[in-house]
């Protein structure tokens, strides 16, 4: 999966995710490539993006890592709208396949920084709730389309809300599609940590991976789990009741298909 290199490129499994690994820098970069889909996530990546995070557990020679998109017209769009995913017939049981795409719910505590270009929405949240920080391009959008096509944003919601304020939370998940937050505002209210220039997100992160990749590992890592452990308990028990949210608020998959079909693209303003 992993080889010597710069920058994200190559590929691995199906090739919806590229791993690259510089093994001097000890800095891993993870790309998910699909741009012709905006980089949504079917499930063979999810599936890649589980492996790569359980395989890094147990390479000594990668300190921190960075995930992005490839292209730049978007992060992640969350889930690819073709995806079919079953559901047992009971409001207790849900089969989330983004709910084990995040580092930590691969019990991995080596740094992560999310890089953003572009588009960042819905699913992105699991990724960008999951990483230690995040640094996006002044051309990056973030919003939360669930509500306009009759879903319940759980998952989301609780991952923004441990890194912004709850008004802001709340706003952008009601808003859905009516709404983008533009890199600078996000930058604002904490979610985005540092602002670059137009296609500089990577090269950021993967500057200040470098950095935190040259001190001990283990002062890191224990910093990254006593950092998460500040609120694990909140995120723990918030977590624990969105699968029966999600499971009675959300429209049958056809209502949603068809307010899917007739959303109005362009039809959002930005602030």
């Amino acid at each position: 999966m992993s080889g010597d290199g710069g920058g994200a490129g190559g590929g691995a499994g199906g090739g919806g995710l590229g791993v690259s690994v510089d093994k001097d820098a000890g800095v891993a970069v993870l790309t998910l490539d699909r741009p012709e889909r905006l980089n949504a996530i079917d499930l063979d990546t999810a599936a890649e993006l589980v492996a790569a995070w359980r395989e890094f557990r147990f390479d000594d020679t990668v300190r921190a890592l960075v995930v992005t998109g490839a292209g730049r017209r978007a992060f992640c769009t969350g889930i690819d709208r073709g995806v079919a995913v079953p559901q047992p017939n009971s409001p207790y049981m849900v089969d989330d396949p983004l709910a084990t795409i995040g580092p930590k719910a691969n019990d991995l505590w080596k740094p992560v920084i999310a890089a953003v270009n572009g588009i960042a929405c819905g699913g992105a949240f699991y990724l960008l709730g999951e990483s230690e920080f995040v640094v996006a391009d002044e051309e990056a959008t973030f919003f939360d389309p669930h509500t306009t096509y009759g879903m319940v944003s759980a998952y989301e919601s609780v991952y923004l809300a441990q890194r912004m304020p709850f008004g802001e939370v709340a706003r952008m998940a009601l808003m859905g599609t009516a709404e983008r937050i533009s890199a600078r505002r996000a930058y604002e209210v904490g979610l985005v940590s540092e602002l670059t220039s137009p296609g500089g997100a990577l090269a950021a992160a993967v500057a200040c991976a470098t950095v935190i990749a040259s001190y001990p590992a283990e002062a890191v890592q224990g910093t990254v789990r006593a950092l998460w452990q500040a609120q694990e308990a909140t995120r723990a028990a918030a977590l624990a009741h969105a699968p029966q949210l999600v499971s009675l608020g959300n429209l049958p998959d056809e209502r949603q298909a068809e307010l899917f079909a007739a959303r109005r693209p362009g039809g959002f303003r930005t602030r």
